[in-house]
Formats: structure tokens, C-alpha cells, sequence
């Protein structure tokens, strides 16, 4: 079982129909389950914007060998994912 905690607070209108609205469509139990999953999708999202941010400053600060090896590797891996089926278990 997860651990809770007690949340006391007050939200916009709209945030909280948005919410309650999650339950009724059956996507929460409750609005506070609506709300962590409301929490947790921000967050992955938060989580894609960073890491597109790193990848873009990494690939930024790379010498040009560097960058020539990254290449490289980009044209072996697809061409390795070409003959790779993925729709065969």
C-alpha cells in the first residue's frame, strides 16, 4: 500500500471540475487518486522537457570528433533497426 499523505487545501474551480470529472469518467476512485495522477503526469512531462534540454546541451558540447563518432553510431544503430521485426514476440 502506498504511503499517503494528508493534503488540506484550496484549488480553482476549474482545477477541482477537472478533477471531480476525472472520477465520474472512472479514470480516478477518488479526488485525491485524481489528483496524484494529475501530479505524476506533470511530472513526466517536466521530466521530457529536461531531458530534451541535456540531450540538446550535450550533443551542443561535443567536439566535432565527438560528434563524427555520435554519427557513426546513429547509422549502425538504424541501419541495425532496419532488419530488426519488432512485431515478432
Amino acid at each position: 500500500m502506498l504511503h499517503r499523505k494528508k493534503l488540506s487545501t484550496t484549488i480553482g474551480a476549474r482545477n477541482y471540475a477537472y478533477l471531480h470529472k476525472m472520477v465520474k469518467a472512472g479514470k480516478a476512485e477518488s479526488v485525491g487518486e485524481a489528483v496524484d495522477i494529475a501530479v505524476e503526469m506533470a511530472r513526466r512531462l517536466e521530466n521530457r522537457v529536461t531531458l530534451a534540454r541535456q540531450t540538446a546541451a550535450y550533443f551542443q558540447g561535443l567536439t566535432p570528433e565527438a560528434a563524427a563518432a555520435e554519427a557513426q553510431l546513429e547509422d549502425v544503430l538504424s541501419a541495425a533497426s532496419q532488419e530488426m521485426d519488432f512485431d515478432q514476440p
